[in-house]
């Protein structure tokens, strides 16, 4: 059998303790880590605390059997992949299973070689539809978060802030004169700054904390969770003198910064859509002020609301 992540979790329901016990011998024999569960309630409350990506479920158990856990586990949990097991007279065959949302289905008493070989289809392929995921939400160029990405994490991040209760800042940055240089030096010579700025803006945020983007073009963006006005700003100014210092030709960067407070009485969509307008207006206001600039717009119920400009 290939070699698979050590990471990879995998949980096995099962309301027979010998049943339970066996598999996940197996299991760790393939170089899994195995959690068990009696049943679907059981499974639940270790799906909520613990991150699964493989789950093999009996189907027919006691409280909430395999196929009532395989629905949940698709509507609550679509990053799990689920394998139905059944004995040859119970309920639910192949295509049932498979129409409900499992990847695939194995017969009891299981076969250790075919188990192996499900486990490892499964993985392979979970590995695969990630990798695939993961170039979707990546600039290609700079290694940076895409669009996509954003329109995906920025609206949770808003959420995730107004439920917990802290301060989120977003950012957003064009490249001054970012055309001519491009003109005049190539595209690998534009690629080389753009490339530049991404590795900036990764060495000035907080690893996994912030979120830094490529919006499109010379245009990039930061999602600075529980970060208030002043920490903001000590951070977007450090990218705006740390790409000064490089000298591209006469590139240097525009930034608007804004604070995020989810108004309630608008829906999710409409607000995210009113916060990226206000950090663009001030990016363009930091344009129009000179560029090589920041220019901060706190939401209008924080205290000192409205503009602040701080030049390069």
């Amino acid at each position: 059998m290939e070699k698979k992540d050590p990471a990879a979790v995998v949980l096995v329901v099962d309301d027979d303790p010998l049943v339970r016990k066996t598999l996940s011998v197996l299991a760790a024999t393939f170089g899994l880590h195995c959690l068990v569960a009696a049943d679907g309630v059981e499974a639940l409350a270790v799906l909520q605390s613990t991150r699964v990506d493989l789950v093999l479920s009996d189907i027919v158990m006691p409280e909430m059997d395999g196929m009532d856990l395989l629905a949940h586990i698709r509507e609550k949990h679509p990053g799990t992949d689920v394998i139905i097991a059944t004995g040859y007279h119970a309920r639910g065959n192949y295509a049932e299973v498979i129409k409900a949302g499992a990847i695939d289905f194995i017969k009891k008493p299981i076969d250790p070689a075919e188990l192996e070989a499900k486990f490892a289809r499964a993985l392979r392929e979970r590995a695969m539809v990630l990798r695939l995921e993961k170039l979707s939400r990546e600039d290609t160029l700079t290694g940076l978060l895409n669009r996509r990405a954003f329109d995906d994490i920025f609206p949770a991040e808003v959420e995730r802030a107004s439920r917990q209760g802290y301060s989120l800042m977003l950012a957003m940055l064009d490249i001054d004169n970012f055309k001519e240089y491009n003109d005049t030096k190539g595209h690998q010579g534009g690629d080389r700054v753009l490339i530049y700025l991404a590795t900036i803006l990764r060495q000035c945020t907080r690893g996994s904390a912030d979120k830094c983007f490529r919006f499109g073009g010379d245009e990039f963006a930061l999602i600075l969770p529980q970060t208030n006005a002043d920490q903001g700003t000590e951070i977007v100014q450090r990218i705006l003198l740390s790409f000064a210092e490089q000298q591209f030709g006469n590139t240097t960067l525009s930034i608007g910064l804004v604070s995020c407070h989810r108004n309630r009485e608008v829906a999710s969509e409409e607000d995210g859509v009113v916060m990226v307008r206000r950090a663009d207006e001030a990016m363009y206001e930091a344009k129009k002020k000179g560029k090589n600039c920041l220019v901060i717009n706190l939401a209008p119920d924080e205290e000192g609301q409205g503009g602040a400009y701080l030049g390069g």
